[in-house]
C-alpha cells in the first residue's frame, strides 16, 4: 500500500510543469501568522496550498482559516473593475469614469454643505501604511473631521483602558514568549482557542510547566477547557466580579505594597471603594459562588507570576473600558506588570487591530498615537505634512455617532473601505437604513458586501496577497507583509485609490506616493516622539529580524520587549487606579418577563467578522453554513424548542431566525448566536445602539431576548 501511494505521489509530481511560491502572511485574526501560497501549474490547471512559515509570534502554525485563506482572493465573485450603480443596477466603467463621478459628486456635496459633509469609515483589517494614509486623506484631501472605523467596535475599550491605568496602548504589554514561565493566568472573556487559534500553544505550554489557568465566561468553550478554574458569570457582569477578586486580593492582603506605594497612583480610592462592598451583592450580581471568587484571587495573589488577557467579551459592553480598568486594578495591586512573565494582553480581533488604531483612522487621533485636541501634537503633524495646523480639523465623533448622523442627514456622503458596518455595527435595522439615505457612498472592496450593495460606486481593491505593507501584531510586533501575487483586471490597492482620488480633487501634492514603503517612511517621520514611535522601523530591518516591537525610536533600537519595567507611560511615571462601579453607567439590558434570557455574541473558528470573505471560501462555509443558537437542554426545554430546529429570537431591537443547538455548556439563563451572518440571521439587529461613555464601544455582549420555536407546531 505504501509503494503505490508513493508511486502516485511521484506521478503527480512529473505532471506539475511549474510551480510558484508566494511569501505573504494570514489576512485573518491578529496573530498574522506568516505563510506562503504555493501555486503549481500542470497540464490540466492549476492547483493552490498555503504553508506556515516560521516567525517569532505564531511559529510556522496556521488554523484552519489561514490554510484556507486564499480562497477568497482567488474567488469567481472577486470585484475586478469599477462598478457604477445604474437604475439600480452596478454597471462596469473605466478608472477615469469613476475617478470623475468622485471628483463631480464630492464637489457638489461640500461646496453645496461644507467639508464635514463628507465622512469616511476605516477598517483595522487594511496596512498601517493605508490606515495612515486614510487619515491623512481624511483630514488633507477631503478637509473633514468625520473619521473613525471598525476598530472601534472592537478594541476601543480594552485602548482607552490602557490608556488611562498605563499612559498608552499596545495590545501586549510583554511579548509572547513570556507567557509559557507565568505561573497563574487569567483569561477574561477571551475564547482564543476559536478567535485566535495559533495562540492557544502559548498558554497549553504554561499549563504544561504548572500555570493555574482561570478562565471566565458565561459559555464551555475550547478555551474554558485548558482552564483550572471557570467562573461562569452572568453576561455582562465582569467588572463587579473584578472587585470581588479585588476585596478578596485587600482584605487577604496579596497585596504588593511597596509597588503600590513607589508606582501606582489611587490605590487608597479603590481600596476605600472596594471595603463598602458586600460580597452577597458582587454574588448576586455575577452568579459567581463567593468561594470559587476566594480561589481566583488567591491562586493570582499567591504565584510569584502571573498575567491577565481580556478580549471581546469583557470589552463590548457599556461598561467595557471600566471592566478592563478593574482586570488592570487587580494586575496592579500585586504588582505584577513590568516584569519578566507578568503583565497584561489585549488579545486583539482584527488582523491589525494593534496598528490601525495608531496612526490616524481614530476621529480623536493623529499619527504615532497622538491626540487631534493637543496643540503640539497638532503643529508636528501639520508640519509632516505641510499644511497649516489652523486647516487640520477637529475631532470628530465614533464610528456608530457617524451612523447617527448620516440618519439624521449631518453627513451627505461616504467613503468605506474595507468594512461592513450594516451588518457589524449595533441595531443594524437601523444602520442600513441610515445609509439608504446616503447621497453618496463609495466602497473600495474585493466583494459585493452587504453594505457594498447599497453603494453608488464600487472600487475594486487588492487583497491580502497583493498588497504588500505591514501590519502590527496582537503582540505589537510591527511585520512586513510581503505580497507579489499578481492582480487581475484593475484591482488597485486602497493606498493607490486614495492618491488617485487626492489627484483629482486637487491634492496631488500631498499623496504623491508610488509604493507602500514611501508611504512607510512617512509615517515613520510621523509617529517619531509619538507614543507609538516607529521611527526606528523600515522594510530593511523587518525583512531582516523578522518583526519589531515598537516603541522602536531609532534604527539601532532593538525594540521594546517589555514595558513599564521602570516606568509606566503618564508623566509622573505612575500607573493610575481607578474605582470600578458594579453598576455600568449606561444602564445594560435587563431580562425581564417579555425578555427572560440573556444573548451574547461571539465568533466560531471558520468565519472572520462578518463573513464577507470566509464565505467565500468553500472550505471554510462548509464547516459552518448558517448561524445558530447555542442553548442549555433545561432552558430549550422550558420553551418548547427542539435541538437543531428553527428558532426565532426578539429583542426590543429586532427579530432574527436561526437554528438551535444545545449545548450542557453554557449558563440556563443565556443563549448565544455568533456575528459572522446577515440579513435574517444577523445578531446585531437584536443589539441596542446604547455606547460606553469612555470609548464608544457597543454593548454587543448583553441583550435581553426571548426565543419561540420559528414554526408553530399544529397537534392532530
Amino acid at each position: 500500500m505504501t509503494e503505490m501511494l508513493l508511486k502516485y505521489f511521484r506521478e503527480q509530481q512529473k505532471q506539475v510543469e511549474t510551480e510558484r511560491i508566494y511569501n505573504t502572511q494570514c489576512p485573518y485574526c491578529s496573530m498574522q501568522c506568516k505563510m506562503q501560497l504555493v501555486e503549481q501549474t500542470n497540464v490540466k490547471r492549476k492547483t493552490y496550498k498555503t504553508i506556515g512559515r516560521d516567525n517569532p509570534t505564531s511559529q510556522g502554525r496556521l488554523c484552519i482559516k489561514g490554510m484556507n485563506a486564499h480562497q477568497h482572493p482567488l474567488h469567481k465573485d472577486r470585484i475586478q473593475y469599477p462598478l457604477l450603480k445604474v437604475n439600480g443596477e452596478f454597471v462596469k466603467i473605466s478608472w477615469r469614469e469613476a475617478l470623475d463621478y468622485i471628483k463631480e459628486h464630492v464637489t457638489e456635496i461640500q461646496e453645496k454643505n461644507g467639508a464635514d459633509a463628507l465622512g469616511v469609515y476605516g477598517s483595522a483589517s487594511i496596512t498601517n501604511e493605508e490606515a495612515y494614509l486614510l487619515g491623512k486623506f481624511a483630514r488633507v484631501a477631503l478637509k473633514t473631521k468625520y473619521i473613525d472605523y471598525n476598530g472601534r467596535l472592537c478594541m476601543s475599550a480594552a485602548a482607552s483602558a490602557a490608556s488611562k491605568t498605563f499612559g498608552m496602548d499596545r495590545g501586549f504589554t510583554n511579548s509572547l514568549q513570556e507567557i509559557p514561565f507565568t505561573e497563574c493566568i487569567m483569561l477574561a472573556g477571551t475564547n482564543i482557542a476559536e478567535c485566535q487559534p495559533t495562540i492557544m500553544p502559548y498558554f497549553e505550554k504554561a499549563k504544561e510547566n504548572g500555570a493555574f489557568i482561570i478562565a471566565i465566561d458565561p459559555r464551555e468553550t475550547g478555551t474554558t477547557k485548558i482552564a483550572d478554574l471557570h467562573l461562569k458569570l452572568k453576561p455582562g457582569s465582569d467588572a463587579a466580579l473584578a472587585n470581588g477578586i479585588l476585596k478578596v486580593i485587600i482584605e487577604e492582603n496579596y497585596l504588593d505594597e511597596r509597588f503600590l506605594q513607589e508606582r501606582v497612583n489611587g490605590f487608597e480610592e479603590v481600596m476605600q471603594y472596594v471595603a463598602s462592598l458586600e460580597f452577597s451583592v458582587i454574588e448576586e450580581i455575577t452568579g459567581v459562588p463567593l468561594e470559587k471568587m476566594y480561589q481566583a484571587a488567591r491562586m493570582f495573589g499567591q504565584r510569584e507570576t502571573g498575567m491577565i488577557f481580556t478580549a471581546r467579551g469583557v470589552e463590548q459592553q457599556t461598561d467595557g473600558s471600566a471592566a478592563v480598568q478593574n482586570f488592570l486594578n487587580i494586575l496592579l495591586s500585586v504588582g505584577k506588570i513590568g516584569k519578566p512573565r507578568c503583565g497584561y494582553g489585549a488579545i486583539t480581533g482584527q488582523g491589525n487591530g494593534q496598528g490601525a488604531r495608531e496612526h490616524g483612522q481614530k476621529a480623536d487621533q493623529l499619527p504615532g498615537y497622538r491626540s487631534i485636541e493637543n496643540h503640539e501634537h497638532r503643529m508636528y503633524i501639520a508640519d509632516v505634512w505641510n499644511i497649516e495646523e489652523k486647516d487640520l480639523p477637529r475631532k470628530g465623533v465614533s464610528a456608530y455617532e457617524m451612523i447617527e448622523k448620516i440618519h439624521d442627514g449631518e453627513i451627505k456622503g461616504l467613503f468605506l473601505v474595507c468594512s461592513n458596518p450594516t451588518v457589524s455595527n449595533p441595531n443594524a435595522n437601523f444602520v442600513k437604513k441610515a445609509f439608504e439615505k446616503l447621497e453618496f457612498l463609495v466602497v473600495a472592496d474585493m466583494f459585493e458586501s452587504e453594505t457594498a450593495k447599497l453603494a453608488n460606486l464600487i472600487l475594486p481593491a487588492s487583497s491580502y496577497l497583493e498588497d504588500e505593507g505591514t501590519m502590527t501584531n496582537v503582540e505589537g510586533r510591527v511585520t512586513l507583509r510581503e505580497a507579489s501575487f499578481p492582480r487581475r483586471g484593475e484591482i488597485k490597492h486602497d493606498w493607490e485609490i486614495l492618491c488617485e482620488i487626492a489627484k483629482v480633487l486637487g491634492k496631488e501634492e500631498y499623496f504623491s506616493f508610488s509604493s507602500a514603503e514611501e508611504i512607510f517612511n512617512e509615517l515613520r517621520i510621523a509617529s517619531k516622539g509619538g507614543i507609538a514611535d516607529y521611527s526606528g522601523i523600515t522594510y530593511e530591518r523587518l525583512r531582516a529580524e523578522k518583526g519589531i516591537l515598537w516603541p522602536c525610536r531609532s534604527l539601532t533600537d532593538k525594540g521594546t520587549e517589555r514595558l513599564f519595567e521602570t516606568r509606566f507611560a503618564h508623566s509622573d511615571g505612575k500607573a493610575m487606579m481607578v474605582p470600578v462601579s458594579n453598576q455600568a453607567i449606561v444602564p445594560k439590558a435587563k431580562i425581564t418577563k417579555k425578555y427572560p434570557l440573556y444573548l451574547t455574541t461571539g465568533r466560531v473558528v471558520s468565519h472572520y467578522l462578518t463573513g464577507v470573505q470566509t464565505r467565500k471560501s468553500a472550505s471554510l462555509s462548509a464547516r459552518n453554513f448558517e448561524s445558530f443558537m447555542e442553548i442549555h437542554p433545561s432552558t430549550a426545554k422550558k420553551y418548547e424548542i427542539s435541538n437543531q430546529e428553527l428558532v426565532q429570537i426578539e429583542s426590543s431591537y429586532g427579530r432574527i431566525v436561526v437554528r438551535s443547538k444545545f449545548s450542557e455548556g453554557i449558563r440556563p439563563d443565556t443563549v448565544f448566536v455568533p456575528f459572522h451572518w446577515a440579513d435574517s440571521q444577523n445578531v446585531n439587529n437584536l443589539v441596542s445602539e446604547k455606547l460606553d461613555p469612555a470609548c464608544k464601544m457597543p454593548g454587543f455582549k448583553v441583550s435581553a431576548v426571548n426565543i419561540s420555536p420559528s414554526v408553530k407546531r399544529s397537534s392532530y
